[in-house]
């Protein structure tokens, strides 16, 4: 039996668990003069490709019919694309941009979703050195404001826009694409001239194979926008040492990935990083297999991902907490879905928020009833400007909030910053800079070239600091009452989120320069609907107003200040919301996160009625 320490002196028992290979070098920790820590794994880093498509022309060699990519077609049945067929798309694809002169200056734009022409397209993009950027579909398909759209052009000033439906799109390319850039389309109308991307992958290939020889780790393999979370989106140079490098911490990290080819089925946007260079980028790596899911984390989607996972095995699972929660709730009901998704799993994971310890304790107790055993549920620490990971839940803590331990190569810096400790970060995963930015990329990096993440964390045990580290907030969202007391809003979030399950889906933090602290809560409706005893004809307002559900809040507000240690915990008032956080507004993105500041600006009318004692129309507000 092994047996690892946690911060309790309670032991963490890995028998309970499947076996599976994960990294455990040593890490060196220590402390400088001027207060801050230095955390790095004492595994050297292994050798990795210069280009990220040298793992397709590799996997074309070795397995040529293999399937690197599949969606379901609109008859349901799977459409695979092998690695040797992916590659000969990429040289057509690359070729063709290459004809039309894109480049860093003129990179690709694609518009749409996860599908497979756009990874063919990004594939191509990345085998010819030219950069491409992935927009969130919530600033075009699905959006009425068109402003941060026409800001993303004017950063990037894209050679060629691609839009898998032109007609969904036709609006979003009218108002921010400037007429005289090429605009490619699958199917639709694009209320302009537009190409087929059937021409493009009739190209033949030319130059495009001694183009890529050219191609090096500081080629910018991509730009991703930031969210946004406290100022404009900047967009972060991706190169392809940045993503190399990081698969190779991946890999190290989990050398479970190279034991077998990895299987994932995964709805993750690939506008952000964790969709589209961390879980993609595993699959390409190692040699995998990538099933695109057309289901997402909701009431009315998560069908979709249930059917999938009733043909496809993943070998490791990545999703956000909501999607966990809903996984758990179906495992629990569905005999045929467990013994499906648990034959092959090795790994779970899950990113973007936190995992509340109540959700986590559920969906271990579901794997044990089915599989006799645990399976380790990681996490980690990454962010869009280091490709995205630095750090993993590789040591000897398992439970909500603990980030762990840096990848090999990846250098942590722990620096003193109001109060805190701000965690920086230093290696070959991280990016250059900000592109057409160059004031907010000198702002990025402290004087010793790491960067400043934002992110705040803590030592699980300051005492064994080896032991890693747990996330502490974001810096910029915490704040000051009008006392000077300061707030610490993210585990603040974390224990009303953890402390509501399961009729919490998401909670904003208001009172700067207020007396107290107010919440808004965005309920988990179909919890509190079965918790009112309602049906589907009853109201939102109708649910929150229930005496079941006011009931369940006001105790959950007495138990949160019954452990509270003064005005920076106390909670003197919550408003719960009948609105939903909108993607399309920017409150939430479209993986699940929750922009506070967002929230905060656009619900500025529903905080001054909390205040006031008012309860807004459909609202219910209950005070301590």
């Amino acid at each position: 039996m092994t047996q690892l320490p946690t911060t309790a002196g309670v032991t963490l028992d890995l028998s309970r668990y499947r076996p599976v290979r994960v990294g455990s070098a040593p890490v060196r920790v220590a402390a400088d003069a001027e207060g801050n820590w230095r955390l790095r794994s004492e595994e050297p880093l292994g050798p990795y490709p210069d280009r990220i498509t040298d793992c397709l022309v590799r996997g074309a060699a070795a397995h040529p019919e293999r399937t690197l990519a599949a969606r379901r077609g609109v008859d349901g049945a799977w459409q695979h694309i092998s690695y040797g067929q992916m590659l000969a798309q990429a040289r057509a694809l690359g070729q063709a941009l290459l004809d039309r002169g894109l480049s860093a200056e003129r990179p690709l734009m694609i518009l749409s979703g996860n599908d497979l022409a756009h990874l063919q397209l990004a594939l191509g993009a990345l085998y010819a050195g030219i950069p491409y950027c992935p927009v969130s579909p919530a600033a075009s398909a699905a959006a009425n404001d068109y402003t941060k759209l026409s800001y993303f052009v004017r950063q990037l000033t894209p050679g060629m826009v691609y839009a898998s439906n032109g007609s969904v799109c036709a609006q979003a390319l009218a108002a921010a694409v400037p007429s005289e850039v090429e605009v490619v389309i699958d199917q639709g109308d694009a209320g302009r001239a537009a190409t087929p991307l059937a021409a493009l992958l009739a190209t033949t290939p030319s130059t495009v194979d001694a183009v890529n020889a050219g191609v090096g780790p500081d080629t910018i393999a991509k730009f991703l926008f930031t969210s946004g979370s406290t100022k404009l989106p900047k967009a972060v140079i991706t190169t392809q040492r940045m993503l190399c490098a990081n698969q190779q911490m991946l890999l190290q990290t989990f050398p479970v990935f190279g034991d077998k080819p990895p299987v994932l089925l995964d709805w993750l946007p690939w506008s952000h990083t964790f969709g589209g260079s961390h879980n993609v980028g595993i699959a390409l790596y190692n040699g995998g297999s990538y099933y695109l899911d057309d289901g997402k984390p909701t009431a009315r989607d998560f069908a979709t991902t249930v059917r999938n996972l009733k043909e496809i095995a993943p070998t490791v699972f990545f999703n956000v907490p909501k999607g966990w929660e809903l996984l758990t709730a179906a495992l629990q009901d569905d005999a045929e879905l467990c013994r499906h998704f648990f034959s092959q799993m090795e790994l779970f994971f899950f990113a973007g928020a936190g995992l509340s310890q109540a959700a986590w304790d559920a969906l271990e107790r579901v794997s044990e009833r089915h599989c006799g055993q645990r399976i380790r549920i990681m996490a980690g620490l990454g962010m869009t400007e280091t490709a995205p990971s630095s750090t993993f839940t590789t040591g000897p803590v398992m439970m909500a909030g603990y980030v762990g331990l840096p990848a090999p190569a990846c250098e942590v810096k722990l620096a003193p910053v109001d109060g805190k400790y701000e965690v920086r970060f230093r290696g070959p995963h991280v990016m250059p800079g900000y592109w057409r930015a160059p004031e907010a990329t000198a702002a990025a990096f402290d004087e010793e070239g790491y960067y400043c993440s934002g992110d705040a964390v803590r030592f699980v045990d300051p005492a064994q600091p080896e032991l890693g580290l747990m996330f502490d907030g974001r810096l910029a969202e915490d704040f000051k009452l009008s006392t000077g007391t300061f707030v610490s809003v993210g585990p603040l979030r974390a224990r009303v989120i953890s402390s509501g399950a399961p009729y919490i889906q998401d909670v904003v933090v208001a009172g700067i320069n207020r007396d107290n602290i107010g919440l808004l809560v965005f309920p988990q409706l179909e919890r509190c609907r079965a918790l009112a005893g309602l049906g589907e004809d009853a109201s939102v307002a109708e649910v929150l107003s229930s005496v079941a559900v006011g009931r369940e809040f006001r105790q959950l507000l007495t138990q949160l200040n019954a452990s509270a240690t003064g005005s920076a915990s106390h909670i003197a008032r919550l408003l719960l919301l009948a609105e939903a956080p909108s993607v399309q507004a920017g409150e939430q993105t479209d993986k699940g996160s929750i922009n506070q500041r967002v929230v905060l600006e656009r619900r500025a009318a529903l905080v001054e009625a909390m205040y006031d004692g008012v309860t807004p129309p459909g609202c219910v507000l209950l005070e301590a």
